[in-house]
């Protein structure tokens, strides 16, 4: 099972940024720790950051359903604010999974709003390391499941 994961601004300053909140685990880091823990799954993960919003719909738009049975997206700040990355997601015929690391319902107000959410098929949040993790598995379960 292919498996593209997006994640979007600020992401790539996992580790120095708010670590009270998002801990010190970089975003390299969490890869490994993903992938490592997935190692006995049957999944190929390709992963992708930007911090620019056009790089994340050009991203969406060039994925062949062909190519991906899956996508987890972290649209970080843009999911508060992106209906052009909304329009990508609703282009992209495949299982599709938010993921946020935090539960974005206990902090500010204005991160309880997503415009992203609508293009997915679910939202998961809040499981901070293990947020990646649980979404794979997640599609690679809901997959075997339409088979």
């Amino acid at each position: 099972m292919k498996i593209l994961i997006v994640n979007g601004p600020n992401l790539n300053m996992l580790g120095t940024r708010e670590p009270a909140i998002y801990g010190f685990q970089t975003l390299d880091e969490l890869i490994l720790v993903t992938q490592k823990k997935l190692s006995l799954m049957p999944v190929d993960l390709e992963w992708f950051q930007s911090n620019h919003e056009g790089e994340i719909i050009d991203k969406l738009q060039k994925v062949s359903p062909s190519k991906i049975d899956g996508l987890v997206i972290n649209p970080g700040g843009y999911s508060h604010s992106s209906v052009a990355i909304l329009d990508a997601l609703k282009l992209l015929k495949c299982l599709k999974i938010e993921v946020h690391l935090t539960n974005t319902h206990a902090r500010d107000e204005f991160r309880k709003t997503r415009i992203t959410a609508s293009g997915v098929d679910f939202v998961l949040e809040g499981l901070k390391r293990d947020t990646y993790t649980a979404a794979i598995q997640i599609l690679y379960q809901m997959k075997e499941n339409l088979q």
